[in-house]
């Protein structure tokens, strides 16, 4: 059975807003409903829909009132909380996490349905890895299925940056995780006062109070180059990312660990060039020749005392790291300096690659696996 030689019903259990879960949520839900499936859908949290998801949006919250119970059931949402499905078909948990390892609520929860899809290759070694090891689950691997994540080029498209300035941006809320404590340090190795370039700043994390967030925009502020920094508030949409991502040069991501990274694959179909770690879910997608990657030699516990507290590991950024991002933005800025920054459509083909057309196809493919099989 292919994509479109029939249509399925499917629960669809997951936020939709604008934050990671929430903007995977509605881009699957959209692009099943596109491709003639009927979506019932439970919401996790109030609903954020951009007016463009409008119909699809009715539409599936109309059938979430009579589920077919039969039908199988998808849940976007974390590793630990897996245990609430609807209906009594097939239950498939698609977690999205950042760590090499998981705790014991965790594997507790993701053995419990029948399917996990995961965003990439390396989230899938790790859920095989945990579950062989402290569970008596045999064949997991079967039953494990990589579902790569997309990016919607209607909105995000090329452009050429038109300001002056070499800007290089950031976009992902305040943490350690995110490379956050290191950033502004490689941006003051790799320039002076005097050289044309800015960092812009889109990091609002609205899990944190004011004071917290603000106490991050003042370690920028005030470091060596604070007065070449930008912050900027968290946009309402995707349209208004795109609307800023379309003025920078170059996305710097120096993450520690990613269930994904959305906006690195964003900035790669607005044509932008990114830098960003050779390490967890973005391997999926960055690649020598879409990327200026920065190599990772060691691991280290993930600590942070705010989300992590060692219970797993993530990459090792040190002052070999740092240097990396530093000289790579340095090329970046001395290209746009010759005129020489061209798009980078190595980027723009990867994200062709990775519609959320092609996400749906995928989940559909393996909701239906063993159907096909049987023919």
């Amino acid at each position: 059975m292919g994509f479109l030689d029939s249509t399925l019903d499917i629960n669809l259990v997951t936020p939709l807003n604008q934050l990671g879960y929430g903007i995977a949520g509605i881009n699957i839900m959209d692009s099943l409903i596109k491709a003639g499936h009927s979506v019932s859908l439970s919401l996790l949290g109030q609903p954020q829909v951009p007016h463009r998801y409008t119909e699809s949006f009715n539409a599936a919250i109309n059938n979430g009132k009579t589920p077919n119970f039969e039908a199988p059931c998808i849940r976007i949402w974390h590793q630990h909380d897996m245990s609430l499905f609807v209906g009594n078909g097939t239950k498939i948990g698609f977690p999205i996490f950042e760590l090499d390892r998981l705790t014991d609520i965790e594997i507790h929860h993701i053995s419990y349905p029948d399917k996990i899809f995961v965003c990439s290759k390396w989230a899938k070694e790790v859920v095989v890895r945990e579950l062989e090891n402290k569970t008596k689950k045999e064949n997991v691997a079967d039953n494990v299925y990589v579902i790569p994540l997309g990016v919607d080029r209607e909105i995000f498209k090329e452009n050429i940056s038109p300001k002056k300035e070499t800007v290089f941006f950031n976009c992902g809320k305040w943490e350690k995780r995110k490379g956050h404590d290191v950033l502004h340090e490689a941006f003051a190795k790799a320039f002076t006062p005097e050289d044309d370039v800015e960092l812009w700043m889109m990091c609002e994390n609205p899990f944190f109070d004011n004071e917290k967030n603000f106490d991050w925009e003042r370690e920028y502020r005030g470091s060596k180059l604070g007065d070449k920094i930008r912050i900027i508030p968290r946009q309402p949409t995707q349209t208004e990312v795109h609307e800023i991502m379309s003025q920078t040069d170059c996305g710097v991501f120096p993450s520690r660990g990613e269930g994904w990274n959305l906006e690195l694959l964003e900035m790669m179909s607005c044509g932008k060039h990114v830098i960003a770690t050779d390490y967890s879910a973005h391997t999926e997608f960055c690649n020598s020749d879409n990327c200026r990657l920065v190599s990772v030699e060691e691991t280290e516990p993930a600590k942070d005392d705010v989300w992590f507290f060692g219970q797993g590991e993530w990459a090792k950024i040190e002052d070999d790291q740092i240097d990396q991002i530093a000289k790579h933005m340095k090329e970046i800025h001395e290209l746009k300096q010759k005129d020489e920054l061209r798009i980078n459509q190595e980027g723009i083909e990867t994200a062709k690659k990775f519609s959320w057309t092609h996400t749906a196809e995928e989940i559909i493919n393996a909701i239906t696996e063993e159907e096909r099989s049987s023919e």
